[in-house]
């Protein structure tokens, strides 16, 4: 398993490569889903770290979107 992204890491990405991301690990974390329903997955856990990197990449382009519409 990788290491989950932190928020400074992804802080330093544009734009594009957060949502470039964002669609890679969501189909990432459907397909392990799907895998987890067929036969469970050694380590379970790693789901909840998925969750947790789209989170916080959904924040980080929600942020983006506010500042952008503030600063306008």
């Amino acid at each position: 398993m990788t290491d989950p992204m932190k928020a400074n890491v992804i802080r330093e990405m544009t734009t594009k490569e957060i949502r470039e991301n964002l669609d890679e690990e969501r189909i990432s974390y459907n397909k392990m889903k799907m895998a987890h329903h067929i036969s469970p997955l050694e380590n379970p856990l790693t789901l909840r770290s998925k969750r947790k990197v789209i989170a916080r990449l959904e924040t980080e382009l929600k942020n983006r979107q506010m500042e952008e519409t503030q600063s306008a």
